[in-house]
């Protein structure tokens, strides 16, 4: 049954694709949710089939056939679910079935055939993404690797009369494709140094070799290269900067994209591989710094934006760089759970943005907002719950999972890669609380017109000289039904998705953690190395004696965290909602880190001098006069007129006449005895 759950959302992009125009808006929405719903049973009853198995062999196979047989390699179109994969499976189709259900009525004001593109797009995009977690090795791995690619391509240009939009989904493609490059030579040099691309087979053979410690050899030249494409994928430094642009898509686009599909593929990814990394030590390291670079320098910017979706959008980049953390740090488990937990309270509140944008006709800019708790009561009080979760507020979902990567990054050593997630935490619930009582508190501030390009009413000519509704005239209206329940549903998991791994030290048994496990250690009967299956992913003996002072640990810095996340808070309601002046003031008082944080430290310009113009500048003059003109248009125009003269001269050896045919025979019979008769 492992096929059927990419193969449905398959069937959908094909109906709608091919169809779409001859669908009513309702049958079209009907059949990309539907699908995706069947999925979610499909993957429902896969995961029910793994907890019915032994925990040491949780897995499920289906070769769907022979992929690729050359000699004596032999590669197979395989699916295999165990129970890292099964925990992606249920991400990707339960989130993405509510995404698809909201996106019924958010998108409804589209013309019928561009609402019939937008969901064969949104049902591709699942897909492969079911490919790539499902994938049994490398190559269909890439396989859905390189289609979400694709798919966030069509998803963020999807308006792409509009040059922003058309731009920054070019922007995604271009620098995905710089990370991928990295990836593909990652790939290829596993399969030199193991003759296979298999993950298990792999893992199996890499379980048997000593850590590279303190060497820069194969396996870690490998694992960075598969990094490099983690890093594009996942939106890390230095390859982050498409992701922000990414806002230019449909706001469901942007929920999908930033919470259960394309950006946690590097995460994953590294998951998938962990034997691999964990015998890679310099590489871990590199992993760790630059997730918790990615992570504070995100959470910085965040603060100054005032595009909706963009504070979300360096959100997610920072969540992600924590995600990066914990795995670098050998908390792979850690990893998981965060990015299981980011996928409901991310979404939440991408969606809580869009209901906003809807209300507002397109307004994203929260300076323009302000008053709007008392009218769009569902969509305030969903959104606070998600942005409580994402700031580590105790016993919502994110509070555990981000609890444990602190955890697990200060019981490793790694103090000062621990400040710098706390730090982040505190940026985090600053900036989430002053997008809250910016948007939902105070008084309304702005009636600015809405971008008629910018989201849910894309196509919908707005007056110029219109104004956004009025709170007081009571025109604002609150989520539909489909959007509201939507909201609900993603709010209560925001609340009890976490409750899957509690921890020890707080009376928790941590199920998800044992859950996944197997998945972080090599196959069974993998040669030990140093008294440890697998080069030290099993926690030792002496680990294990030191139980009471962990639990005291970790209850002191979940206080910490507690703490940064409630002073976040209290930080922002001081700013932002009791003497908003403040903020006006501190921005004057530091303008010049206040100007390089809106400005996104400049990287964008940065990378345009350094890379973009000198290769517009190059492919103008130079490259296009001497390489393009001389050599490339050169080769075809010379092979043109070689075929055209070489057909001249042939011609005339065509005469139609007899004689001239028999002499031509005669001629060629003497050349041909003359040669052997001198040999």
């Amino acid at each position: 049954m492992l096929a059927l759950i990419p193969l449905f959302p398959l069937l959908g992009f094909l109906i709608n694709a091919s169809l779409g125009q001859r669908l009513s808006k309702t049958l079209s929405g009907s059949i990309a949710s539907a699908v995706m719903v069947a999925s979610f049973v499909v993957s429902v009853m896969t995961v029910l089939n793994l907890a019915g198995m032994p925990a040491g062999g949780r897995a499920i196979e289906q070769t769907v056939y022979t992929w690729i047989a050359s000699g004596d390699f032999v590669l197979d179109l395989t699916l295999r679910a165990d129970p890292l994969a099964a925990v992606m499976i249920l991400i990707v189709s339960g989130v993405g079935a509510l995404i698809h259900i909201y996106s019924t009525a958010y998108m409804h004001e589209e013309p019928d055939g561009e609402y019939a593109r937008y969901f064969s797009y949104l049902n591709l995009f699942a897909a492969f993404m079911l490919v790539l977690v499902l994938g049994a090795n490398f190559l269909v791995l890439f396989v859905g690797w390189e289609g979400v690619g694709l798919c966030s391509y069509l998803l963020i240009g999807f308006w792409f009369r509009k040059k922003s939009a058309a731009d920054a989904g070019k922007k995604a493609f271009v620098v995905n494709r710089v990370g991928d490059y990295g990836f593909i030579l990652g790939v290829l040099l596993l399969f030199v140094y193991f003759g296979t691309l298999d993950f298990q087979r792999i893992a199996a053979m890499v379980g048997g070799l000593p850590p590279e410690e303190g060497v820069f050899g194969a396996l870690s030249i490998a694992t960075l290269l598969l990094f490099i494409g983690a890093t594009g994928k996942s939106a890390q430094i230095p390859l982050y900067v498409w992701l922000p642009d990414a806002m230019e898509g449909p706001t469901p686009v942007s929920a999908l994209i930033h919470a259960a599909t394309m950006v946690t593929a590097g995460v994953y990814m590294i998951g998938r591989n962990a034997v691999l990394f964990s015998h890679a030590p310099e590489t871990m390291l590199i992993v760790a710094v630059v997730g918790a670079l990615t992570a504070l320098m995100a959470a910085t910017i965040g603060l100054v934006q005032n595009d909706i979706k963009r504070v979300l959008a360096y959100s997610t980049v920072s969540q992600l760089g924590l995600m990066f953390l914990a795995m670098g740090v050998g908390a792979f488990g850690a990893g998981i759970f965060h990015l299981y937990t980011h996928a409901f309270f991310k979404a939440l509140l991408f969606l809580g943005s869009g209901a906003v944008i809807h209300a507002l006709h397109g307004e994203q800019d929260i300076r323009n907002m302000g008053g709007l708790k008392r009218y769009l009561p569902i969509t305030y009080w969903t959104f606070l719950i998600g942005s409580l979760a994402i700031a580590g507020v105790p016993f919502l979902s994110g509070f555990f999972s981000k609890d444990e990567i602190l955890y697990e990054t200060f019981r490793e050593g790694h103090t000062l890669l621990w400040l710098m997630a706390a730090i982040t935490s505190l940026l985090t619930a600053t900036y989430m609380f002053r997008l809250v009582f910016l948007t939902f508190h105070g008084e309304a501030r702005g009636s600015g017109i809405g971008d008629p390009g910018s989201d849910a009413h894309a196509h919908h000519a707005v007056d110029p000289g219109s104004r956004l509704p009025d709170p007081g005239h009571g025109h604002l209206h609150d989520a539909p039904a489909a959007m509201a329940l939507v909201l609900v549903i993603l709010a209560v998991g925001s609340v009890l998705a976490g409750y899957v791994g509690v921890p020890h030290a707080v009376g928790g048994g941590n199920p998800l953690g044992a859950w996944l496990a197997p998945s972080f250690q090599p196959p069974a009967g993998t040669p030990e190395v140093g008294g440890v299956a697998g080069g030290g992913l099993q926690p030792s003996a002496e680990e294990a004696t030191e139980a009471p002072d962990a639990a005291s640990l970790e209850l002191t810095l979940m206080g910490v965290s507690s703490a940064m996340a409630i002073g976040g808070i209290l930080l922002a309601s001081v700013i932002w909602l009791k003497r908003r002046e403040l903020a006006d003031a501190l921005a004057r008082r530091y303008a010049s880190i206040y100007t390089l944080l809106l400005n996104k430290y400049y990287v964008d310009e940065l990378y345009d001098a350094t890379v973009v113009h000198p290769i517009q500048r190059g492919s103008d003059r130079a490259l296009w006069r001497g390489f393009d003109v001389a050599v490339v248009d050169g080769a075809v125009n010379g092979t043109g007129t070689i075929v055209a003269e070489g057909s001249g001269l042939l011609r005339r050896l065509q005469t139609g006449s007899v004689r001239a045919y028999a002499g031509s025979m005669f001629i060629g019979v003497i050349v041909i005895l003359g040669y052997y008769l001198w040999r």
